[in-house]
């Protein structure tokens, strides 16, 4: 189970995560999003069954949080890098 959940018959506070809780997410999180690129899918969620196991796994290590600000943060590189490349472009035409 992720960070911050709790058994509903226990009352306890939500802890931090520490560095193996970390080190745990950021694994899994790159281990879903290799599969992610193989796939061709740039939006987390869109991938069907492909990346099950790998999607399983990456939820299951890191805070929902911090799962929405990876996916978020793909889409935001993705469009970046298609960005940094018309611009380049551009550049390129313009020097000849």
């Amino acid at each position: 189970m992720g960070w911050f959940s709790s058994n509903k018959n226990e009352k306890t506070e939500p802890t931090a995560p520490n560095r193996e809780n970390r080190q745990k997410c950021w694994e899994t999180r790159d281990a879903y999003f290799e599969c992610l690129d193989k796939a061709g899918v740039v939006k987390a969620g869109q991938e069907g069954s492909i990346c099950r196991g790998e999607k399983q796994e990456y939820e299951g290590s890191c805070a929902k949080s911090w799962i929405e600000y990876f996916n978020q943060r793909r889409i935001i590189a993705d469009a970046q890098k298609e960005r940094l490349a018309r611009t380049n472009e551009q550049f390129q035409g313009a020097k000849k």
